[in-house]
This record gives C-alpha cells, structure tokens and sequence, in this order.
C-alpha cells in the first residue's frame, strides 16, 4: 500500500475512533466514500496512472475501498449498539410504580352508524349483504339498467381498472347496488338484506369524497306495495334519529333501477339545523320500487315477484345526526376529532337504548 493510501486507512480509523454517535458517524462516512471522498477522488484520478503501475495501483485502491467500508460499518454496529444500551437504560420501567392512565380508543363514527343500522334493519327482519369493492360493468351498470348509453352514467364517471382488449374495464363500484344484482342471482327468494360497504366516485369538497360508505336496502316477496316501503323507512329514520314523530315525506323522482321512484325527506329546520322542527324539508336517501327489468335480469320473474330497494349515505345521515359540518375530517386520522365524536367501543348499539 502506497503511502497516501496508508495515510487514508490511519486517518479514517481515527477519526471513526474519535465518532460519539451516527451524526458524526455518517460524516466521516460521506467524507470518504461519498461522491466527492477522498476515496471517489482517488478511484476518479485512477486512470491518469501510468498504464504500466495502473493494474497495481487499482488493486490497492479496491482493496483498500473494501477495508474502509467493513470498517465504517463495523463501527456503525457498536454506535447503534451503544445508542440502544443508552435508551434502554434511560427507558427502564419500574414495575413498583402504578400504570400510567392511558386513554381508551374510541369507535369511529361511520362504523358506529353501521352498527345502529344493522341493529334497526336487523329488528326488521334484515340480514346484511356483502360483495367486492372492485366490480363489473355488467353488475355495476347493465343489470341495474343502465346500459353504456343511459346519462345516469355521466354522474357515475369513476374510477376504471386495465382489461383485456375488447372487455369493458373493472370499475371501482359507484354504489353497492351491485350486491344487490348479486344477492337475488345467489340467494333463494324471498329475501331482505341490507348493503353497507364502500363506493367510490370522482368526487372531493366538503360534503362529497372519492370514497365514500352507501348503505342499501333490498326486498323481493310477493305482493310487495309502496305501503311496506314507505313503513320500513319511516321507522327506521324515526328510530335512527330518536325521533317518534319525525316528519317524513316521499316525492316522485328517477332512478334507472326502480319504477316508482321517490325521494324521502325528513323536516328540519334550515335555521338551526334540527331535525323534527321547522317547517323546511331535506332530502336524505332515495328508494323505489325494484324495475322489472332490473327483476328479469337476474332471472326473477317480475309477474310473481316484486320488491322494494333503498339507497343513503351513511356520512350523510351520520353528519346529520351529530352535527358534524364537514365531510373530511372523517378520513383525517385526527385522534383529536375522534376523541370529540367517537363512542364508546364498550357500548355497542342496541334498539332498546333507542339506537
């Protein structure tokens, strides 16, 4: 080894002797094998070298380059080493001492509503439905009818998966109607399930997410009116919102899926925001009557049976019932807003505490 080479090696051992801890540490390591280090600088001028001391000198150069990196590492070990010893010394738990009070967690308020769902549905007679996030065109728009041509489509524009030529893409699901298609092609009639879970659409401001929770409502029986829809959602809104006597109204409207369609609003009051008082109305989900399309589509004979269907957003009816005004701190992680509106993960949902 050259004399500039052995002069290196002696100089870095001392100054990684000399290093108290992994700041220090990593400068010496820089200063050596970093892109401007001593050591980059002496490979960088190797081929100025003689042709004939070249081959000798790049020996050295590498032999030495592996020495310096087992001995930077070497003493990165023993620093993390002793850096731990030091933590762990200063961490050292007393078992004399009493616990430390530490704060319990909280349910998040989607899931409660989920839970307070499931509790008025499932006092109906409702079982609860599941299906993939990721689904069909068919599933998600053709059995609904809603074929590629329907303008239902425009505000459903979302968010499409990679396929093979000539497949219509995946799609993140718009609603969770599509476990509804996939609930009466599996399960034997009659049937009354509900449908909470996920959707996702191109949407993000104050009341509106890309993702978002849809609790839907399904019945097929025979001899299915508009009356059995209209009493299911009356009580499950009065019971939801602990409100006997919550003005309830149903207004003609569309959707693809159902014929008659309506709207339900409940009353409020625009000016304070109470549910139940005023005179004012505010839409809160919409139903219908199962098409028969939709009926013969999955293979349902529409002449015998019939149905109802339901559809909310459960941040909708959640931020109505807490008073919470904004739609994004729901998916912030802020343990703060949690710990203000988050329930008690020993008190789960249960009608007879009035839901």
């Amino acid at each position: 080894m050259t004399d500039d080479l052995a002069e290196l090696r002696a100089e870095t051992d001392a100054a990684l002797a000399a290093c108290a801890d992994l700041r220090a540490w990593d400068v010496v390591r820089v200063s050596v094998l970093g892109r401007n280090g001593r050591l980059t600088a002496l490979l960088k001028e190797l081929g100025k070298t003689p042709a004939e001391q070249r081959r000798e000198r790049g020996a050295a150069l590498n032999r030495l380059k592996d020495a310096l990196a087992e001995a930077i590492e070497s003493r990165r070990i023993a620093l993390e080493a002793a850096e731990l010893e030091t933590r762990l010394a200063a961490e050292r738990l007393d078992p004399s001492l009493p616990p430390r009070p530490m704060p319990g967690g909280l349910i998040h308020p989607i899931s409660r509503t989920m839970e307070e769902m499931a509790a008025i549905f499932g006092a109906m007679g409702f079982e609860i439905a599941e299906g993939p996030d990721v689904e069909t065109d068919w599933h998600n728009f053709s059995a609904l009818n809603i074929p590629a041509h329907h303008p239902a489509r425009d505000d459903q524009d979302t968010f499409y998966l990679t396929a093979p030529a000539g497949a219509p893409p995946p799609v993140l699901r718009t609603h969770t109607s599509p476990v509804q298609i996939r609930t009466m092609l599996e399960r034997p009639l009659p049937l009354r399930v509900i449908v909470p879970g996920r959707t996702y659409r191109a949407d993000h401001d104050a009341t509106h997410s890309p993702m978002f929770h849809q609790c839907e409502g399904l019945v097929i029986d025979r001899d299915i009116t508009l009356a059995h829809l209209k009493g299911c959602l009356i009580d499950f809104l009065r019971a939801f919102f602990a409100a006997p006597n919550l003005p309830v109204r149903f207004r003609a409207s569309y959707f693809p899926f159902t014929e008659p369609s309506m709207e339900v609003d409940i009353g409020w009051d625009r000016k304070s925001g109470e549910l139940g008082k005023g005179s004012d109305w505010l839409e809160i989900l919409g139903s219908g009557m199962v098409h028969p399309r939709v009926l013969a589509n999955v293979g349902i004979d529409p002449r015998a049976w019939q149905g109802f269907a339901f559809g909310m957003g459960i941040e909708r009816v959640t931020m109505l019932k807490h008073g919470i005004p904004d739609l994004r701190p729901f998916y912030e992680s802020d343990i703060r807003w949690l710990r203000h509106y988050g329930f008690n993960p020993l008190a789960p949902a249960m009608l007879h505490e009035g839901a």
